[in-house]
């Protein structure tokens, strides 16, 4: 509706164009009044007019010159139709001798006047016609082209748009995923190496990997690097509330593919088509099942000669379907960890290329406190430090300014605005100084960076606590400390003020959590043993834990919860045993909270 009235628009503001160049051409250049026949009479009589000029209906009647010199004025006038302007003129009176003696000339109408004024009122109800049956076909048209086109492939062709080129060496970290993908690349380039050895290229390379881990980055280093030709589409693009049309837009994405062999297809986001058969609405020929089967077919069906290869990129491998896993539809699967202490610090080194930067910049202690940050994460963490220089105006980014953007990334914005009152301030003070007590006092918990009771994000106060090192294990004495610190809070408030606030219902549910699964994940309760309880039942549809099922009696739920308020009073004994013993320093760092708000020399203030 909104195109047909443009079009129309553009026909309304042709014609109001047409219009006004008729009245433009129909109009004589200068001024010429309009008067009656009588007045024309009176003129020739007068011996005023010498010359009179007709022109279809109308005449033109000009008068002598003026006696100063000036010349003569032209007049129009409208004559009878049907009859000649001299008998119509003889009729009202005028002298026949002064009108005979006059110039009288007749001129015929032409021009593009005379074509607008006697041929547009004939056309214009043919053109308006003829526009609606163009306008109607062309819909029409466009109509059945998206139809034919409905079950088309959507997936792009990857060329050089005159950016800089992202290769392997900007991809920092994952040197053994490079090195896997890099073997791809060197088939597609030297097939004769491998098969000399009677290696055959594989089937796909299936890219796995927590979000912002660089699965998307390592393709669109692939694209760039195997020099053949590089398809990408996205696993949503295959789904469609039609059935088969998924399937349709598979076999012509690798028909695409093969008529271009050798050639990699990426998929990104393939759990979206490729989840478990079987447990979805509609049974087995709903249209994500139909689809799936279809590349099931394309990656090793009957016939598969031509050197395509799949390149698919997904976080959630769990809720594939078997057959899509197997060997000889992906071969590998190729795991990506969040990124080292040392590949965090070469990531850093990626995106600082090209911004001003300090010379005194740190990135190695910016890398260790940057611990389960992703690739995605360093990258945001970069640029809000860019954000932040500029804020304060700086000419470079500065180690602060990338420090600061750290507890950004973690904790979102400072929230100064949020003010607390006297009393909400001091509790916060003293909930804080809490946890940074207690973690200064464990020595299996990470040590503190920074202590603030400025707001960041949904937290009114945070103690910035940040490992030394990568960890992939955790033992029983590290998560009691872990439980200890996070019951800190609670204990200083119950110490200093005899009672508790709202402040700690989230680390309580943090503290209960690590608890229970202590209890029934983990194996590290001496009463219940080396046992795991409950079995997580999962809806592969949604992608979504439902719900846990008990498989134990009611009996060992009771020890289980027994178990889980015992790690909980544990630690909360431990946490107020200490305060209790380090009250004194528990109220000075509270105070020069109170003070400064902020606190990062907090080990400095222990030994003061």
């Amino acid at each position: 509706m909104k195109l047909l009235a443009k079009y129309i628009l553009i026909v309304f503001v042709v014609l109001l164009g047409l219009s006004g160049l008729v009245a433009f051409f129909e109009t004589p250049i200068g001024k010429t009044d309009t008067i009656s026949l009588t007045q024309v009479v009176e003129k020739i009589n007068n011996g005023e007019a010498k010359e009179i000029l007709i022109q279809g209906e109308s005449l033109e009647i000009k008068t002598d010159n003026l006696p100063d010199g000036k010349a003569g004025k032209s007049f129009k006038s409208k004559k009878e139709t049907g009859v000649s302007a001299v008998e119509t003129l003889l009729n009202l009176g005028a002298d026949k001798t002064k009108l005979s003696a006059m110039s009288v000339s007749t001129k015929d109408e032409s021009g593009v006047a005379y074509f607008l004024i006697n041929t547009l009122p004939f056309l214009l109800p043919f053109l308006l016609v003829g526009f609606i049956f163009w306008f109607m076909f062309r819909q029409a048209k466009a109509g059945s082209m998206q139809a034919f086109s409905f079950g088309k492939s959507r997936a792009k062709l990857a060329v050089s748009n005159g950016k800089k080129k992202i290769t392997f060496k900007d991809v920092a970290g994952l040197q053994e995923v490079k090195q896997e993908i890099e073997e791809v690349v060197d088939f597609l380039k030297d097939p004769a190496k491998f098969h000399k050895l009677g290696a055959r290229i594989p089937r796909g390379i299936l890219l796995v990997g927590a979000p912002g881990t660089g699965k998307t980055l390592l393709a669109k280093a692939v694209a760039n690097e195997a020099n053949v030709p590089f398809y990408f589409v996205s696993g949503s693009e295959f789904v469609e509330m039609f059935v088969g049309v998924g399937a349709n837009r598979v076999r012509d994405t690798f028909e695409l593919a093969k008529q271009t062999a050798p050639s990699i297809v990426f998929v990104d986001e393939i759990d979206a088509v490729g989840r478990h058969r079987g447990a979805g609405l509609g049974g087995g020929h709903d249209e994500r099942e139909q689809t799936l089967n279809q590349i099931l077919v394309e990656m090793d069906g009957f016939n598969t000669e031509d050197a395509v290869i799949v390149l698919a990129a997904t976080n959630r491998p769990d809720i594939l379907d078997p057959a899509l896993l197997r060997p000889g539809r992906f071969d590998r699967r190729i795991i990506l960890d969040e990124p080292s202490l040392k590949d965090r610090e070469e990531i850093l080194k990626i995106h600082l290329q090209g911004k001003p930067v300090a010379k005194n910049i740190q990135l190695k202690v910016v890398s260790e406190r940057t611990s389960g940050f992703s690739g995605a994460d360093l990258a945001n963490l970069v640029n809000e430090a860019a954000i932040l220089a500029v804020r304060k105006n700086q000419n470079e980014i500065t180690q602060d300014n990338l420090l600061q953007s750290i507890e950004k990334v973690m904790l979102g914005p400072e929230r100064k605005s949020h003010a607390l009152s006297k009393k909400e301030k001091e509790i916060t003070a003293y909930h804080e100084a809490g946890h940074a007590l207690l973690a200064a006092s464990l020595p299996k918990s990470d040590p503190v960076h920074k202590i603030s009771i400025v707001s960041r994000g949904r937290a009114g106060g945070y103690t910035l606590k940040l490992p030394s090192e990568d960890k992939h294990l955790k033992s029983k004495p590290e998560f009691e400390a872990e439980l200890s610190v996070l019951l800190a809070g609670y204990a200083a408030e119950k110490i200093v003020f005899k009672e508790t606030t709202t402040g700690a219902s989230n680390d309580l549910r943090v503290a209960s959590e690590i608890a229970r699964k202590m209890a029934t994940q983990f194996g590290m309760s001496e009463i219940l043993g080396p046992i795991t309880f409950g079995e997580k039942e999962e809806m592969v549809f949604l992608g979504k834990e439902i719900s846990t099922q008990k498989n134990y009696s009611e009996n060992m739920a009771l020890q289980i919860d027994k178990e889980v308020k015992k790690f909980i009073s544990q630690a909360l004994v431990l946490a107020k045993k200490i305060l209790n013993k380090k009250i004194d320093i528990l109220h000075k760092v509270a105070q020069e909270l109170i003070k400064k708000e902020t606190q990062k020399e907090f080990y400095a203030l222990l030994k003061a």
